[in-house]
């Protein structure tokens, strides 16, 4: 056989200039909520707020769009946050004891959305201290710093201790003054003999400087003893005798008087008065869910209004055998009292209040508090006190996320409507109050288009974000469970207290909780969980698929509907004799009507049999079809006419696996040893020839000869083939709808392309009435919309099958136009929304597997080119996407180019349909499988993925398309600009550690196909096709075993004759 061999050219100055422009690899910003956090504080002069995690980053936060990131050197938790107000600083205290300083700094201008930006800021670190250990103490446990507190002046830093020591540290240069070093040998010699006894006065607790007062500080030990030191005169003015354990402290405002917390559960309030240097008891002593033992009040705060009674705030405080595992912050003043229950730990929280100095009162306007899972703020302003919606930092993991689905260009209609659904799921009026980290300008342009990140949860929910800015924003939610009984059913629950008088006084009983916070981890059933999502969003019709193979099919409603759910059964096993589903039930749908609320209502529930879980999805809603599939086979829907146009079974007879299921713990362990010693079999004779399995026509007989001869190329990897009885091979992996050249040359319509999970793929040819060309018009006829008789029917036909030869599984199908360009979504060229598809020149499809890509002409289906990924780079593909890039300096230029990511975490980028490499990126760790998992991209070169169980990291591919964060604060001091090396480029988003940053550099691919032009809107046949340049033979043969069931005998026996003719269409061809 000829084997093709080009010669490596040098690389074109003019098409590298071009990839500049159109590539360039950012991860620009993170959306959701931090993982694991730490730390709060709150900067109430530039009104922005600081969270801190466990993995050592830094994220602060002003009005919607306003962020700034920042990472320490090592993954060491934060453990304490401080800002000096006012200055666009803050401390960070991590948990190997460090101190770091932090600085907002100028950066130099950016051009964002063809506007040039002044004024833009990044958080970057500028100092780093640690405190030497005591001479003569050889454990640095004394040393070891419990709490920080940043004087009034902000050039005094106080830092306690466990050895009991307060040290002072100079701003902003953090240097110590060894001459006011507090030890607690001091506070010891002042104390009554009998307070005393000899025992230490434990670790620092609590440092809270006097409201009046500058200089004056109360120092909290943890066995209860607090101090009021003079730090100017350096001696106790007053000696505050706790007996019980210590756990905050706060001042009032006025300075006569403060509050502690204790481990009991209880506060006290101790007065401050000139003349009494020891106060042996406090003037009010209070457990507020006592008697009981209760758990302690870890932080407590006393806010003063005009009212005269003042707000009091504390965490903890439950009563331990009740509901000491509740997670609590209760609320009070006067008779008001409530006590928020939230479903994860409190981490810290904090009031936002009137902080100048000439006001007599604090007047609290909110309370915002930092939860384990989520952010939660209260309007303290508001009667009630409800909670205020957030406009970021939302908890994506409320319910787990399983899968997610992007939409670009949403139209202004559509937006419109999910917003007004939106607002009327809140029910109840909104709080008055407004959000009140509001700090900051936000110098992005506003975007261009809308967009919209739907993600699937655990709990049934889909979940519609705005994805159009740096604020990742809830738009709406929908719940599929309403369409099911399940074990929670709302008929099923307990009477509403409201209704019933005497569950309503059992309510009121102490302590009086309040659920607040959406983080709910738990669901009802497990399969309700939402695998697969598709939206239209022209015609607003929705498809979600889920665990137990319920394939639902929803309409855009404004108004509220009571209706029944029409329910069609598919069985994908068509009867197939010899298995046996042992996984889960299917759900049990609602016959009844049921009321929906407004939003996307279901039309249509499709029940696969057996249930399992659906792992794939695609809609034509121009067609009125949905097709799906699961690990059984492959079914068509027409949700119009509301009947099963075809159920394909793809399972091998060894596929017992697939009939487990995924909720099934039933493996047969015999099974999974009998497999891994075949495999262990199959290994030891890899590097013997392959075994030649008795040819069956001639050309078969001529690709087994050739297989035989063909040796591998030094540079490639041996890639065996996979066996075809692996379990799951049958599960169908994607599903594509084309308007396309199946049939023959000059006829085309709408066909349904499934490819599966040992390397099959299914054409089908479609007859959709009032679609396509020639045959497929005439036999549709004139059946209109509502048409139910046969001739209006959809109807499906086995067009081709194509067996790849290394069965490795088929992550993506797409066809290409005549020009070679992606064909446009339903509608868009109907509507004109799109340039039409060339349907003059020949069609291709391009099939993506695990192993490789490959483009084939239609309708004979004969390779025009591939990349052998596996082979060359010793990685598997994960995710593939069609991407249209744009030119950041020419407006009108545009490049459709093919992503591929990898299981190694790195990004390919691939011009088409030639297949030319021009790219690579990495992207995601490869030890990240989640991550990997998770990846979707969007149509203008961006992308998302999870760096975390709540966060989405975005990053972007385009050099044109950028959405990062670009804002501005208002300071006391003078910015500091960075230098010109350091400003052009942002600090990376921080989820992920400095082993992933750094790793945006793209490397342009070397191989001899890494030449590049500019794509041009030429055929895939024309001699101009990069196509025609790519095709490269040598290494090992790849050979498919092509099937086309639309011919007749004799024309198949006229093709065998005339193989080497490029228009023969036969039933087994030669690919290289």
């Amino acid at each position: 056989m000829m084997k093709f061999r080009f010669r490596r050219q040098g690389t074109d100055p003019q098409r590298e200039k071009i990839k500049q422009e159109l590539f360039a690899f950012n991860k620009t910003v993170e959306h959701g909520f931090p993982h694991q956090p730490s730390a709060l504080a709150f900067d109430p002069k530039l009104e922005l707020m600081a969270i801190g995690t466990k993995s050592g980053a830094i994220k602060v936060y002003g009005s919607p769009g306003v962020e700034f990131t920042g990472l320490h050197a090592d993954t060491t938790a934060v453990t304490q946050i401080h800002f000096l107000p006012g200055q666009g600083r803050l401390l960070s205290l991590l948990d190997d004891n460090t101190i770091h300083l932090w600085e907002l700094v100028g950066g130099a201008p950016r051009e964002a959305g063809g506007v040039k930006r002044e004024g833009v800021v990044y958080l970057e670190e500028v100092d780093c201290y640690s405190l030497p250990g005591r001479p003569g103490i050889e454990s640095c446990s004394a040393t070891r710093v419990t709490v920080l507190l940043l004087l009034r002046s902000s050039d005094l830093l106080c830092v306690g201790t466990e050895g009991g020591g307060v040290y002072f540290l100079e701003l902003p240069r953090l240097s110590l003054k060894e001459n006011q070093t507090l030890l607690q040998d001091q506070i010891i010699q002042s104390l009554p003999d009998e307070y005393r006894c000899g025992k230490s006065l434990g670790p620092v607790e609590s440092l809270q400087e006097h409201p009046q007062q500058a200089g004056k500080l109360l120092i909290g030990y943890s066995r209860g003893l607090v101090v009021l030191w003079d730090s100017t005169t350096r001696h106790a003015e007053q000696l505050f005798l706790g007996k019980q354990q210590l756990e905050s402290l706060v001042w009032e405002r006025s300075g006569s008087l403060f509050v502690s917390s204790h481990n009991d559960g209880g506060y006290s309030v101790w007065a401050v008065a000139n003349g009494n240097n020891v106060v042996h008891q406090p003037v009010s002593s209070t457990i507020p869910y006592g008697p009981f033992p209760c758990k302690a009040i870890n932080k407590i705060l006393w806010r003063t209004t005009q009212t005269g009674s003042p707000v009091v705030l504390y965490s903890g405080g439950m009563p331990r055998a009740s509901y000491g595992d509740r997670h609590c912050l209760t609320i009070q003043q006067d008779k008001e009292h409530v006590t928020l229950d939230f479903t994860s730990r409190v981490i810290d929280f904090f009031t936002v209040h009137c902080v100048e100095q000439d006001r007599e009162f604090d007047e609290p306007s909110a309370v915002v508090v930092l939860l384990e899972e989520e952010l939660v703020v209260m309007d303290l302003r508001t009667p009630g006190w409800p909670s205020l919606p957030t406009p970021y930092l939302a908890p994506l993991h409320s319910s787990a996320i399983t899968c997610s689905f992007h939409v670009s260009g949403v139209p202004p209609k559509l937006w419109e409507r999910l917003a007004n659904a939106g607002r009327a799921q809140q029910g109840r009026q909104p709080a008055r109050g407004s959000w009140p980290i509001c700090g900051g300008k936000n110098l992005a342009p506003p975007p261009k288009n809308q967009e919209l990140l739907l993600t699937g949860h655990e709990d049934g929910t889909v979940r519609f974000w705005d994805a159009s800015g740096v604020a990742l924003t809830p738009l709406y939610k929908l719940s599929t469970a309403n369409v099911f009984h399940t074990d929670c059913d709302p008929s099923d629950d307990p009477q509403d207290p409201s209704d019933d008088p005497d569950l309503q006084q059992e309510e009121e009983e102490w302590p009086p909780f309040r659920k607040v916070g959406c983080f709910d981890p738990y669901s009802d059933d497990p399969r309700l969980g939402i695998q697969k999502i598709s939206l239209c969003k022209y015609s607003n019709k929705l498809v979600v698929a889920g665990t137990a193979g319920q394939v639902i099919v929803l309409g855009l409603s404004d108004e509220r509907s009571a209706h029944p759910v029409d329910v069609s059964v598919v069985d994908l096993l068509q009867d197939r004799e010899g298995f046996t589903w042992k996984g889960h039930d299917r759900l049990e749908p609602r016959l009844l009507p049921a009321s929906f609320p407004p939003g996307f209502q279901p039309l249509v529930l499709v029940q696969c049999v057996p249930p399992a879980s659906v792992t794939a999805v695609a809609l034509h809603a121009e067609w009125n079809l949905i097709s799906f599939g699961t690990s059984h086979g492959f079914g068509l829907f027409d949700y119009h006419r509301r009947n099963a146009v075809l159920a394909r079974c793809t399972l091998h007879p060894n596929d017992s696996l697939a009939m487990e299921g995924p909720l099934s713990r039933v493996k047969s362990l015999k099974k999974s040893l009998r497999q891994s010693f075949r495999r262990i079999r199959k290994s030891r004779v890899s590097g013997k020839k392959r075994p030649v399995a008795a040819p069956t026509s001639k050309v078969q007989e001529a690709n087994a000869a050739l297989a035989e001869q063909e040796d591998v190329a030094p540079i490639q990897r041996r890639i065996e083939p996979r066996s075809a009885d692996d379990s799951l091979s049958g599960v169908v992996r994607c599903l594509c709808f084309a308007d396309t050249f199946l049939r023959d040359g000059t006829h085309h319509g709408a066909t349904l392309w499934a490819g599966t999970n040992s390397g099959s793929v299914y054409a089908y040819a479609l007859e959709v009435p009032g679609v396509g060309s020639g045959r497929a018009c005439e036999r549709g006829g004139g059946g209109g919309e509502g048409g139910s008789g046969g001739a209006a029917c959809v109807e499906a036909v086995l067009g081709k099958e194509i067996q790849l030869m290394h069965r490795a599984p088929v992550v993506s199908i797409c066809v290409l136009d005549g020009r070679g360009k992606p064909l446009p979504d339903p509608y868009e060229a109907s509507q004109d929304l799109a340039i039409a598809p060339d349907m003059t020149n020949a069609h291709s499809v391009l099939i993506a597997s695990e192993e490789q890509l490959k483009v084939f002409s239609l309708p004979k289906v004969s390779a025009k080119t591939k990349f052998k990924l596996t082979a060359h780079e010793g990685c598997r593909v994960r995710r593939v996407a069609l991407v249209a890039f744009g030119s950041a300096a020419q407006e009108d230029y545009c490049e459709h180019t093919l992503v591929c990511l990898t299981n190694l975490g790195d990004m390919h980028l691939f011009s088409i349909p030639g297949l030319r490499p021009q790219v690579r990126y990495d992207c995601i760790r490869k030890e990240d499988i989640s991550g990997i998992a998770s990846c979707v991209f969007t149509k203008n070169g961006q992308g998302f993925y999870l760096i975390s169980p709540s966060e989405y990291e975005r990053f972007s591919l385009s050099a044109k398309m950028l959405t990062e964060p670009l804002c501005s604060v208002q300071l006391d001091r003078a910015l500091e600009p960075t230098p010109a090396s350091d400003s052009t480029t942002p600090p990376p988003a921080n989820g992920t550690h400095k082993n992933q940053i750094g790793q945006a550099a793209g490397r342009t691919e070397e191989s001899p196909s890494a030449l590049s032009s500019p794509i041009l809107d030429t055929p895939l046949d024309s001699p101009l096709s990069c196509a025609d340049l790519t095709l490269d033979s040598t290494g090992e043969i790849t050979v498919e075993d092509v099937r086309d069931f639309l011919t007749t005998v004799d024309e198949a026996e006229n093709n065998l004759k005339n193989i080497k003719e490029e228009e023969g269409r036969s039933t087994g061809i030669l690919i290289n």
